[in-house]
């Protein structure tokens, strides 16, 4: 059967690209369509956190030990407000910036990029792609960090 008529019979049956995801959930299209951020976001202890009052040198050893490349800063709310990235540390040395006796906070970037854990896993794909990024958070309707992930996870996932 041609393309264009397989097409056809597809729209004729009113088949869409979520039908199809579910029938064939190995192939490339079903990850990108099944897979939710939720699906490889790391959680709990798994997450890199810290308050901003954190030094550097502490927040970079939390970083270190998770392993994703990043940092979340929340307040004392519980809120996120901010992230620190292992290239924002090399800016942080190119400036001169004393990981000794810096907090976190005062070299973190205010107002990250996050999602909800429901956003696809192809979004995230997307938005780190858009603004150059290899990381996100992702927060509950409050506000709050309850994952994370970065480009590895959604190669893992395959949908990167």
């Amino acid at each position: 059967m041609g393309d264009a008529l397989a097409v056809a019979v597809l729209k004729a049956r009113d088949f869409s690209a979520d039908d199809f995801a579910r029938s064939h959930p190995g192939g490339a299209l079903g990850r990108r369509l099944l897979v939710y951020a939720q699906d490889v976001m790391h959680t709990g202890d798994a997450l890199p956190l810290v308050t901003h009052t954190t030094s550097l040198l502490d927040a970079l050893a939390e970083m270190s030990a998770k392993r994703l490349g990043m940092i979340g800063i929340i307040d004392d709310d519980g809120l996120l407000c901010g992230i620190y990235t292992d290239g924002d540390l090399r800016r942080s040395l190119n400036q001169g910036v004393d990981v000794n006796r810096c907090e976190v906070g005062s070299v973190m970037v205010q107002k990250p990029h996050t999602i909800p854990a429901t956003t696809l896993a192809a979004e995230v794909v997307e938005l780190m792609q858009r603004h150059s990024i290899n990381g996100v958070f992702v927060l509950d309707a409050d506000g709050r960090p309850v994952g994370a992930l970065n480009a590895l996870d959604l190669i893992r996932a395959g949908v990167f």
